[in-house]
């Protein structure tokens, strides 16, 4: 990574500024969400999507509101309460604040065929009309139809982490659609595609031998002998070597309720070390142009298949889980399987 290929200094402190409130009621589902862990720690606009999921998760927001959160009579919209798109307007809200802060236009699609690249934003899921495949009006409209559910929260907050590696996947799904139509079989690229957006992770690292032993099922000379080269959210360091950051965001969802056996399906990318004296914020924006372009890469290869996807046992990555401290934690063959490639090679 030269010096030249770095992005500009970011802020990623985007809450300074008091954003707008959303009113509406969430069920307790939400109140479950544990925004302090780890694997969220990279999520774009976290501080803003956090506070306003848990105001609007609380059993009685009206009178939970503190001092700094009041509201004026009239700035509650009756109309707005307990309304199918509460998630979509706190999406919408932290992408156009996000785009405000950076100076930067919305985020757009990536044209298939002869659409045109269209400014993309959440809207209700009563937007989609009936039969019409979600990937293709998201590619045509640039609407992300979002429902009030952990599912389409998590799927907003990778929209905004990683957009262009989004629509670029939307652009696969669109080419693909395109040649074989929807049906009940997607084939082997829109496979690929949906087990990377639904339960992906990125291993990004300067060793690369550590993303070799990842590939490889070796668990030990990936994630155990080298842990203190492991960047710890909690704790940065500019020397660390490796991270993961989850892109997918069904195991988001999952991971509301951890369970050992929750396993990613990773890529991996190399970084130079200056990668890790970036701020997180820069991380991101770096990391959405590599990401993108390695699956664009990867989806338009002949040969695409989702076991092209690495297995990791997503609680084995280092500082994500206080069992993994103790080395008998990837003891655990039915967890940290032995690897399997080889012998399924054709």
């Amino acid at each position: 990574m030269p010096a030249n290929d770095l992005p500009a200094t970011l802020n990623s402190d985007t809450h300074t500024k008091q954003l707008p409130v959303v009113e509406g009621q969430l069920d307790n589902s939400f109140a479950d969400i544990d925004w302090q862990a780890p694997w969220l720690s990279h999520i774009v606009q976290l501080h803003y999507l956090s506070n306003s999921i848990e105001h609007l998760s609380r059993p009685s927001q009206q009178n939970s509101l503190s001092e700094s959160d009041s509201l004026d009579e009239h700035d509650i919209n009756a109309s707005d309460i307990n309304t199918p798109d509460t998630i979509a307007k706190v999406l919408k809200t932290a992408m156009m604040q996000q785009a405000e802060h950076l100076q930067q236009p919305l985020p757009h699609t990536k044209p298939a065929h002869d659409h045109k690249s269209q400014t993309l934003q959440f809207v209700s899921q009563n937007a989609l009309p009936e039969g019409e495949a979600y990937e293709h009006f998201i590619g045509t409209t640039g609407n992300i139809p979002t429902r009030d559910n952990l599912h389409d929260l998590f799927n907003g907050s990778i929209w905004l982490t990683f957009p262009k590696t989004k629509a670029v996947l939307n652009y696969h799904h669109m080419l693909e659609i395109a040649k074989q139509g929807i049906s009940e079989r997607r084939g082997r690229v829109r496979d690929t595609i949906t087990v990377f957006d639904e339960n992906g992770a990125v291993l990004v690292t300067f060793d690369a031998n550590i993303g070799k032993a990842l590939v490889n099922f070796d668990w030990q000379a990936s994630l155990v002998k080298p842990r203190a080269k492991w960047d710890n959210p909690a704790q940065p360091n500019t020397n660390v070597q490796a991270a993961v950051y989850i892109f997918g965001h069904a195991l988001l969802e999952q991971l509301v309720h951890p369970r050992k056996p929750l396993c990613a399906h990773s890529i991996v990318i190399h970084v130079a070390q200056e990668f890790f004296t970036l701020s997180l914020a820069e991380r991101m924006s770096y990391l959405d142009d590599k990401v993108a372009e390695y699956m664009d890469t990867l989806l338009s290869k002949d040969d695409v298949t989702p076991r092209q996807l690495a297995p990791l046992p997503i609680l084995g990555v280092p500082h994500f889980w206080a069992e993994n401290t103790n080395t008998d934690f990837y003891e655990d063959s039915y967890v940290f399987r032995s690897g399997r490639r080889q012998k399924n090679k054709k």
